[in-house]
């Protein structure tokens, strides 16, 4: 069972969230602040890390960077949640290293589908076929790269998802429903043609060959 570990420094936001989050059969932990949530993490090793970005002794983005900067914090998901949404707010955040940007404020059912959504890419990321199961291709999910016949390709967030649960099974054909629960997740409303420019982009930048459309059902990678 996933755990979440609730950062913010408001009584009322702390309590709302664990009450909703509990419901829907998470195991939560709060924090009142950043000091408090790298005890925290020390003590019970969360899944998902939902953190505030002002808060006192130690912001959220200092916060960040602290868990990041440990090895074996390495697959805690992190995703800020809170009222700043200016887009610099949002840059400082991802590149502290968080997986996810989430403003507030957001209905519960479409936060659980975020968190959702962000745990099942962790497992795409946990399995073992991403990693180094080719010659000439290859996915290092920490650094969000994409390593081609010697060349490294940086490729957009959504294009880069989609590619990962492609290439983690080989051969295996993805239909598009499962695509979407996992590359977009469910509080996002896009249609087939959305997964399809997203494929002819990643085949512009890595040639036809990888990626096969299996007409009707959807797409399997194809490892040479």
């Amino acid at each position: 069972m996933n755990r979440i570990l609730i950062v913010d420094d408001e009584t009322d936001i702390r309590e709302l969230l664990k009450y909703n989050l509990e419901r829907e059969g998470f195991i939560c932990d709060t924090a009142v602040d950043g000091v408090d949530a790298l005890e925290k993490i020390k003590i019970n090793k969360p899944s998902l890390i939902l953190l505030d970005v002002m808060m006192p002794k130690m912001d959220g983005i200092q916060t960040c960077e602290a868990i990041r900067e440990k090895k074996e914090n390495n697959g805690i998901i992190i995703a800020f949640l809170t009222a700043r949404s200016e887009d610099y707010s949002q840059i400082a955040g991802l590149e502290a290293g968080s997986d996810d940007y989430i403003s507030k404020p957001i209905k519960p059912s479409v936060l659980v589908s975020r968190i959702n959504a962000l745990l099942r890419r962790k497992i795409v990321a946990e399995n073992p076929l991403n990693e180094n199961k080719s010659k000439v291709f290859s996915i290092d999910q920490e650094k969000h790269l994409v390593y081609l016949e010697g060349a490294i390709l940086h490729l957009p967030r959504k294009e880069f998802d989609l590619l990962a649960l492609l290439s983690s099974k080989p051969q295996v054909v993805f239909q598009r429903e499962q695509i979407l629960k996992v590359v977009w997740g469910t509080d996002v409303v896009v249609g087939d043609r959305t997964i399809d420019v997203h494929i002819r982009k990643i085949r512009e930048k890595i040639g036809n060959d990888w990626i096969q459309t299996v007409k009707g059902v959807g797409y399997k990678f194809i490892l040479r």
